[in-house]
């Protein structure tokens, strides 16, 4: 017991940190916010209760010589001696960060509990009444910056309705709000052709002797001075001269001169803006083409022109790439291999134009009634993506404004089954953009062509599934049809580093319906309008998720995730095609279940030929929460909580207790549970997770349906390996 105590090597007159708290006698301040000023922390712990990396140090002998203590040293942690000095230096980070924050007054207390040889550190804030600015005045000699700050000013209210930019009287006079002042006017002055202005002009005077806990403060913007020897000037003001371009290698710059001067912001004759000139690095950063952009100004004698030089370094252009896989499905042993040649500047302009041909092959066996005949796959697709918005009739400085992309893909893909033969043929055109100030990302889908054509089905295959009218599955059949969809889709995507949200919305068939109506077409004997003889789809489907992420120390995070998602089939179609239909379970689902295992609704699997058809629907909504703590070296743990479901929106006879009820749905959500294993590479995660069913909403019986009660490994485990995490 002594051997692995957690004091064994804290040595006398010493204390083993053992908890730090911090807590604050005012609402008004957020004490976990001021964490980081804490020089000290506690030992790390899994799970945020068990201080297992100190346990394994503990375990270690006092003689390193021994490799067993050298690796128990190695992969737990060395326990946390109090420090009196780090706490003194602790208080003074504190003090100075709350008055900082507006709380001049504030006092931290620090009082330490100690039993045995183990310390808690309690760290108290007492702040006060915050300060605010009761009086603001602003010294300005240079008249030139003070009309631009005032003509700023005057458009903002105008385009604010009337609300002013920039501090204001009953402010809370706080550090971080001065330096945001600082850096507001900077900006705009950058923005304004002050190439050589920086926020060191800007200072404050502050003066509460007047006030209790009012300040009168006074913003002084400093003229300007070359060095410290000259006299005071004005702020010189810079226009853009010449803009000349440059290959970085001192090679001919392989890109058109259109090109270049649509990516530069930047025009002659202009004032200088710090705004442009970033627009113009992110123009040329997302070039393929491009290795690195470095852009440097030179300012023209007795003048106040500055001349741009934009040194653009280039990719290699050509490229080939290849990649072999191997596959195991069902005990079918296969191969799959694909050759990519990537051209990253098709035309001059940075246009990416890549080919990629694939081919995969799969020995089937054991398939009574089928002739004998192997998976094989070949598939070509060819991309084309140019770094700029391509359409009809826009502007040149709308070029230089958007940062969208555009993408055209074709693709053709052949396969060949015991069962069947397929061929599907796709086209589309996207557009992709980024507003990084609000940290979004868009994605628009304006043309998305799907063209599915099944030459070939074995007379086996079609008496046991589609013909037969005592084992006839509709939704089976519908995908098994030559199928046309035409569709439109846009997606928004946020992310902060703390909550993330997706969502998108698609729709197919509407204007081939639209059309259809127009033209007075006939529908088909399955009531169904076609596109060249081939019924087309119809539907609308909507997809939305959330995560929020807590982080209670660098070592643990819970992460809370939520996803729902629509879709309805209308009008020229009673069944959403196979692959716009959800399933759950597996590693990113509910993961007490195997993949497409789960759902929808209660329904049970029958056939487990054709189960992952059924077992797919309308409509699904899953919840997770996972707690994820670091372990030791690249291992990190996890424990996790998933529910959910998929629903159909119509009952379909194939699928009986699937369909989605208002005074039902809640009872027929499932609950899983787990433990995870994460290997973290920094560049690509292992994840192992170990599911178990908690509620199950196909059974009935309380043994089978309260899994969580009477839980049966064999029955309710599942295993799960991915890369990445699961959201």
């Amino acid at each position: 017991m002594a051997a692995c105590s957690s004091t064994k090597f804290v040595e006398d007159e010493q204390y083993l940190l053992e908890s730090v708290e911090i807590k604050a006698d005012e609402k008004s301040v957020d004490a976990s916010a001021l964490a980081p000023y804490i020089r000290q922390h506690a030992n790390s712990k899994w799970f945020s209760l068990f201080k297992i990396p100190l346990g394994t140090y503990a375990l270690s002998g006092r003689d390193t010589t021994k490799w067993i203590n050298r690796t128990l040293r190695k992969i737990g942690e060395e326990p946390v001696i109090f420090d009196s000095t780090q706490a003194r230096l602790s208080i003074e980070d504190l003090r100075g960060a709350l008055k900082n924050m507006g709380y001049i007054q504030a006092r931290v207390d620090l009082q330490t509990k100690v039993k045995g040889k183990k310390l808690k550190a309690i760290y108290t804030f007492r702040p006060g009444t915050p300060y605010t600015i009761c009086h603001l005045n602003y010294d300005i000699q240079d008249t030139q910056i003070k009309e631009v700050l005032d003509n700023y000013q005057r458009n903002a209210i105008n385009q604010k309705h009337g609300k002013a930019e920039g501090l204001q009287v009953g402010d809370r006079f706080s550090v971080t709000r001065l330096d945001q002042e600082r850096e507001r006017i900077t900006e705009v002055l950058m923005d304004s052709g002050y190439y050589r202005f920086h926020k060191d002009y800007i200072q404050y005077q502050a003066d509460s002797a007047d006030n209790k806990s009012g300040i009168d403060l006074t913003l002084q913007l400093l003229p300007y001075k070359e060095d410290n020897n000259s006299p005071d000037t004005l702020h010189p003001r810079f226009r853009i001269g010449y803009i000349n371009y440059k290959d970085g290698g001192d090679n001919q710059l392989k890109l058109r001169r259109r090109v270049l001067e649509n990516s530069t912001a930047m025009q002659t004759g202009q004032f200088f803006s710090s705004t442009n000139l970033q627009r113009t690095y992110n123009n040329f950063a997302k070039m393929n083409a491009v290795r690195y952009t470095d852009i440097r100004f030179q300012e023209i004698p007795d003048s106040n022109l500055l001349d741009c030089n934009i040194n653009v370094s280039m990719n290699k252009q050509h490229s080939i790439a290849f990649k072999p896989e191997g596959t195991n499905t069902a005990g079918n042993l296969g191969a799959a291999a694909s050759l990519t040649y990537e051209n990253r500047n098709m035309f001059r302009g940075s246009e990416v134009f890549s080919v990629e041909l694939r081919t995969a092959f799969e020995a089937i066996t054991g398939l009574e009634g089928y002739r004998d005949e192997n998976y094989e796959e070949y598939g070509v697709e060819t991309k084309i993506q140019f770094p700029r918005f391509i359409a009809p009739f826009l502007s040149n400085a709308f070029r230089q404004r958007s940062n969208a992309t555009s993408e055209v893909s074709l693709m053709w893909d052949m396969q060949n089954r015991p069962e069947f033969h397929r061929r599907v043929f796709s086209a589309a055109w996207r557009y992709r953009w980024a507003d990084a100030s609000r940290h979004l990302n868009y994605r628009l889908d304006l043309l998305d062509l799907n063209y599915v054509y099944m030459p070939w089905i074995s007379e086996t295959f079609k008496h046991d599934y589609l013909d037969s009218v005592s084992n006839r599955n509709a939704i089976l059949r519908y995908n098994y049809e030559d199928l046309f969809i035409m569709r439109l889709g846009l997606g928004v995507t946020y992310s902060d580093g703390i909550d993330a949200f997706r969502a998108n919305i698609e729709t197919a068939g509407n204007l081939l319906g639209g059309l259809s109506e127009l033209a007075g077409k006939k529908r088909n004997d399955n009531g169904q309008y076609t596109f060249f003889n081939i019924a087309y789809a119809q539907y609308v489907k909507f997809d939305f998720n959330y995560t929020h992420l807590i982080r209670f120390d660098t070592h643990n995070t819970l992460s809370l995730h939520s996803e729902l998602g629509l879709a309805w089939p209308y009008g020229n179609s009673k069944i959403l095609p196979f692959e716009k239909r959800y399933f759950t379970g597996g590693a990113n689902g509910v993961r007490g279940w195997s993949v497409r295992a789960l759902g929808p609704g209660t329904y049970q699997g029958t056939d487990g030929r054709i189960d992952f058809i059924n077992q797919t629907g309308d409509m699904k909504l899953y919840m997770s929460a996972e707690y994820r703590t670091f372990l030791f070296w690249k291992f990190n743990g996890a424990v996790f909580v998933d529910a959910g479901n998929i629903w159909t929106l119509r009952n379909y006879v194939d699928q009986p207790g699937g369909q989605f009820k208002f005074d039902e749905f809640y009872k027929q959500i499932a609950v899983s549970y787990g433990l995870g294993l994460r290997l973290n590479f920094d560049y690509f995660i292992l994840r192992f997770d170990m599911g178990m069913k908690a509620i199950n909403p196909a059974y009935e019986s309380q043994r089978e349906h309260w899994a969580f009660l009477h839980p049966d490994f064999g029955r309710d485990f599942a295993f799960h390996f991915a890369v990445g995490l699961p959201f």
